[in-house]
């Protein structure tokens, strides 16, 4: 099956909502250059125009989020859970790294990729130039599921509006999808990593990576030339 997502075609032009806001502002700036008064605004009208455009102005931010999650028990993964694993790195990252789930170090620890898989992606970060403090990961659901095994639909719907909101005050340039849960959550659809990898998709406007989850490659060393191919991609479109 394809992949449903109308932003998740390749080559399609991703689309910011912020250019409809500007068109409008440019077109208040004409109007009142040809000394047109037949606009009546309320007070109340010109603070929200004034506060359109001003970014962080109107932005939430990652603290809001987590304290909107709170102790969550929104889906029955919270039962067997240690620690909701939030997201951890720089609030304004160009790239996101977007996983499945915390694993049983994550859990303990509360922070995401901390265990072996975690040192392998430190270092596939590395590899591009970057830091941990560069970046910003974060996981499809936020507590571990019982044995690793993946998260389901329900608990996926559960966890996902917090995911969207995190990338949304984020807005990240790239945001590079590890593993087949991760892939399939962001662009909506059936299709396998392996015929994802390869192509540049679109998630609300901004550009999606597809690669296999750092754990895989523990398993797959063979694999890790087409990370390495496909975290290229990452590097040359994040800048």
């Amino acid at each position: 099956m394809g992949v449903k997502n109308s932003f998740a075609d390749k080559v399609e032009t991703p689309v910011s909502i912020h250019e409809p806001i500007d068109d409008f502002r440019s077109y208040l700036t004409y109007v009142g250059a040809i000394a047109c008064n037949g606009f009546a605004l309320s007070q109340k009208t010109r603070d929200i125009l004034d506060e359109w455009g001003k970014g962080n102005a109107i932005e939430e931010t990652l603290q809001g989020i987590r304290n909107d999650l709170g102790a969550c028990e929104r889906c029955k993964l919270h039962k067997g859970r240690r620690n909701i694993v939030f997201g951890k790195g720089n609030e304004r990252a160009g790239l996101v790294f977007v996983a499945e789930g915390p694993g049983h170090d994550e859990d303990i620890k509360g922070e995401p990729f901390v265990g072996a898989a975690g040192q392998l992606l430190t270092r596939i970060i590395h590899a591009i130039d970057l830091t941990r403090e560069d970046v910003y990961i974060c996981n499809i659901v936020k507590c571990r599921p019982p044995r690793n095994r993946n998260p389901e639909p329900d608990e996926i719907a559960a966890c996902m509006p917090f995911l969207i909101r995190q990338i949304e005050a984020i807005r990240p340039k790239v945001i590079c999808a590890l593993g087949s849960v991760a892939a399939r959550s962001l662009l909506n659809t059936d299709e396998t990593i392996s015929r994802l990898r390869g192509g540049v998709y679109y998630h609300e406007g901004i550009r999606v990576i597809c690669t296999y989850h750092p754990a895989y490659l523990l398993r797959n060393p063979a694999k890790k030339r087409d990370v390495w191919e496909d975290i290229q991609k990452v590097q040359k479109l994040v800048g």
